[in-house]
């Protein structure tokens, strides 16, 4: 399965229909490959919790926006395709650092997309969490 928008692509496009995942220090496009891609949610204070490690909801919204980046960089600028289930397990507590989430498309159908994330810290490499999400392709888009 052969991607067909590059990075630049899908960060014009993020920035013109989603800017706000730019926002608390903005999570960004890093790599995209067959069936594959890599988003970065650099360090930023915004984003931890009490005790002082990466909250949940920051780990979550990068498993989100990056199987939603994977997926459309193999089916093109489908705004409308949505998450319809995700489901995160948090396995280490993240030291303060940027994260980066390794997106994996499982299956692309016509209609759904399945994928898999595995995020952990750019600076130590410990895997933090693992996510798997089902997203529904609208019936226009190419697959």
């Amino acid at each position: 399965m052969q991607p067909i928008m590059s990075v630049e692509e899908l960060d014009r496009f993020f920035d013109a229909e989603f800017p706000q995942m730019r926002q608390a220090g903005g999570m960004t496009l890093v790599e995209i490959g067959p069936g594959f891609a890599r988003m970065c949610l650099p360090y930023h204070p915004a984003n931890l919790r009490p005790g002082g490690t990466i909250s949940g909801p920051a780990m979550f919204a990068l498993a989100d926006v990056g199987l939603y980046a994977a997926i459309l960089a193999h089916i093109g600028p489908v705004g409308l395709a949505v998450t319809t289930s995700l489901n995160i397990n948090f396995l280490l507590k993240p030291d303060p650092q940027d994260l980066l989430a390794d997106c994996t498309i499982l299956k692309l159908g016509k209609r759904l997309a399945v994928g898999e994330v595995r995020i952990y810290g750019r600076q130590d490499g410990h895997l933090v969490s693992h996510a798997t999400g089902t997203y529904s392709i609208p019936p226009l888009a190419k697959s």
